[in-house]
């Protein structure tokens, strides 16, 4: 009885068909990676933060009557003497309205100056924050100016000021609302915020939760 003998595969056909086995894989292992970190991981994220954490998911946003006037983690600039002013910005301008909603200057936009510390325009810049912020909080000479209200943050969007810097503006605004000094002290008191978890950085006010409790109060 003759033996069967059966046709060899050629070696480019073996090839082509370990390059379709490769790409059929290739594509469920997208298809599952996809789903899994691009629809899934991101959907579950979502319902945690909305369940343990809705407002700090939702940006932090506070409200006066229903209106949404800003975050609490985004510094807004403004010129109004009855507030407090937070850090100056190297991309945002001074505003003549502390809470302009719906408006895009509210928050402004995020960037830096990137000067080194051997600029003269930064030294120029520093100078003159120095003296606007004398001259706009009536500052004796001898007043020493905290360095985060000389120089720009790196975010150009920094919410908080120094318990130092605070202290220098609450004259200002006590005179500008027609209120007294130690009421004025007492809500600076109640807004600083000590090191987070005790431990990393320094005490700090925010400036727009201080901002909407001066109002509150008034």
């Amino acid at each position: 009885m003759a033996q069967q003998i059966l046709p060899l595969e050629t070696p480019q056909h073996s090839a082509d068909v370990s390059i379709v086995q490769q790409f059929v894989m290739a594509l469920r292992m997208l298809l599952v990676l996809t789903l899994i970190l691009g629809v899934l991981y991101p959907l579950a994220l979502t319902i945690f933060g909305q369940l343990v954490f809705p407002a700090q998911a939702n940006g932090s946003l506070e409200t006066v009557n229903n209106v949404i006037v800003g975050s609490s983690l985004i510094g807004q600039m403004n010129s109004d003497p009855r507030y407090f002013q937070g850090r100056p910005s190297a991309v945002n301008a001074m505003d003549d309205s502390y809470f302009k909603s719906g408006d895009d200057k509210s928050l402004g936009s995020s960037g830096a100056s990137n000067l080194s510390p051997a600029s003269a325009a930064l030294q120029t810049a520093v100078q003159q924050r120095e003296t606007d912020f004398r001259a706009f909080n009536k500052l004796p000479a001898d007043a020493v100016v905290p360095p985060d209200m000389l120089f720009a943050s790196s975010s150009g969007l920094d919410p908080h000021i120094s318990p130092q810097a605070a202290a220098l503006q609450v004259a200002r605004v006590a005179e500008a609302r027609g209120v007294s000094v130690d009421n004025v002290q007492a809500l600076v008191s109640t807004a600083t915020e000590g090191p987070q978890f005790g431990l990393f950085g320094q005490p700090r006010v925010n400036v727009l939760e201080l901002n909407l409790a001066l109002d509150r109060a008034s």
